[in-house]
């Protein structure tokens, strides 16, 4: 391979000759073969809105030409817009805690492209990174990639899946269903009442999420390399803010205290918290549908998921519920990620978090897997399942705790044995309570009859 000298603070090194970067990234190429996994390409992506960003407030305060702030804008603008802008940044994600290899990765590559369109040096410290530090640069980063991620993905995702789920409700609200507790029989429900308390989970979730994302807007940079704002001008932060918020139409803001936002992690700790939240009622959905589905013929049998590839490389005709099943792993997955980025939120180390790169990568890692799995489980799962009547019926008919609603009029003790009475016999519920009861025919029907009792009420 050919290769060029570059040169840093510590001294020359062979980098790769088309290379954008320069040293210090090699040295961060060489110095953490860990995972062989980058930094996610909506981190990347943020990160070069800050520079730009970065870029243009300097030119408003006065601290870099006009000519050379467009030269880095210009740069930045041609990564967002190539086809594969990962290829520029090869650095690992266990890498240095503090994420200062991405940020001279960064600063190198835009440095490098600028250079090219100027036709003179662009300096990767003094003039891409004026008036920042890794430390402020990217627990920014982690905030801005997220808050992109949660608006335009996350949310919409969960919209959808809400909205699917209260449609899919509406449709089948004349269908009524054995309920359970502890995966036992319970009181009838309607379909409706199951599905709807599905999509109060997201409607919660939504909510919640929402509630953080003032918080999430709120940016550490300015504070530069502990937070005092050494080297930054007294504008620049709030300047950085209105610029970024103009590139992405989000309402970016200056933190109000920077200690805060560069030593601790808190912010992104409690929106991790809040995705494991929403895997875990993924994962409730999840399994309802798989339970639900089971069989067809030796279990519940209630409801038939689409079929969507065959489900056996040995058993012919075999479908199984892979959109719940995956939804599942990536509520598992979420879990585990949310475990990581709370150890790394312990690893705030008096002015400065050094757990970053990790942290950032899972917290994007779960938005993206919940992105994604919410709006297969919505079209691929909720939307197309259909309801098996029979097996609901047949459940129904010879459910012996619908003798609950003669609770009142006979008293529990006797309730409890003609339940007892109809399961020993394997007998529907309504014709033991005839027998063992003074009330009629007529009268136990209308008791006993599983729509109204799915009301509640005496």
């Amino acid at each position: 391979m050919k290769t060029r000298i570059e040169k840093d603070s510590m001294g020359e090194l062979a980098v790769p000759a088309e290379a954008f970067y320069g040293a210090q990234t090699q040295r961060a190429i060489n110095n953490f073969p860990i995972s062989g996994q980058t930094m996610p390409e909506e981190f990347i992506r943020a990160l070069l809105m800050v520079k730009a960003a970065a870029a243009a407030a300097n030119i408003k305060l006065g601290l870099i030409s006009k000519e050379l702030g467009q030269g880095i804008i210009a740069a930045v603008h041609d990564l967002l817009n190539s086809v594969n802008v990962l290829q520029h940044f090869p650095v690992d994600i266990y890498q240095t805690g503090s994420g200062t290899s991405s940020n001279m990765n960064a600063n190198e590559v835009i440095a490098h492209l600028a250079t090219l369109k100027l036709g003179e040096p662009v300096s990767a410290n003094d003039h891409v990174n004026c008036g920042q530090s890794s430390n402020d640069v990217i627990p920014s980063t982690i905030h801005i990639s997220a808050a992109i991620a949660l608006e335009r993905k996350l949310l919409p995702a969960l919209v959808l899946l809400q909205q699917t789920i209260e449609v899919k409700a509406q449709d089948l609200d004349s269908y009524v269903k054995t309920g359970r507790t502890h995966l036992m029989d319970a009181m009838p429900v309607r379909f409706s009442q199951s599905l709807l308390s599905w999509a109060s989970q997201i409607e919660q979730n939504i909510h919640l999420l929402r509630s953080l994302q003032p918080k999430l807007q709120l940016l550490a940079q300015g504070g530069t390399a502990v937070g005092t704002g050494i080297n930054a001008h007294v504008d620049f932060a709030d300047e950085f803010a209105r610029q970024l918020s103009g590139t992405t139409g989000l309402t970016f803001k200056a933190g109000d205290n920077f200690f805060f936002l560069i030593g601790t992690q808190d912010t992104v700790v409690a929106l991790s918290g809040q995705l494991k939240t929403l895997a875990v009622s993924i994962m409730k959905i999840a399994n309802d549908l798989r339970w639900m589905n089971s069989g067809p013929l030796a279990g519940l049998g209630e409801i038939e998921l689409e079929a969507l590839q065959p489900g056996s490389s040995i058993m012919p005709g075999k479908v199984n519920p892979v959109i719940p099943e995956a939804a599942a792993m990536v509520a598992a997955q979420v879990i585990g990620n949310d475990a990581a980025i709370t150890i790394g939120g312990q690893s705030g180390n008096f002015e400065l978090n050094v757990m970053l790169p990790m942290v950032a990568h899972n917290l994007l890692n779960s938005i993206k897997l919940l992105s994604n799995v919410s709006k297969l489980l919505a079209e691929k799962a909720i939307a197309s399942f259909t309801v098996r009547t029979d097996n609901l019926n047949k459940a129904l008919a010879r459910n012996p705790i619908l003798v609950t609603a003669l609770n009142p009029l006979i008293g529990y003790t006797k309730a409890a044995e003609i339940a007892k009475l109809a399961y020993k016999e394997n007998r529907p519920i309504i014709e033991v309570a005839e027998e063992h009861t003074e009330l009629s025919r007529t009268e136990l029907e209308r008791l006993l009859e599983p729509t109204k009792l799915t009301y509640g009420g005496l």
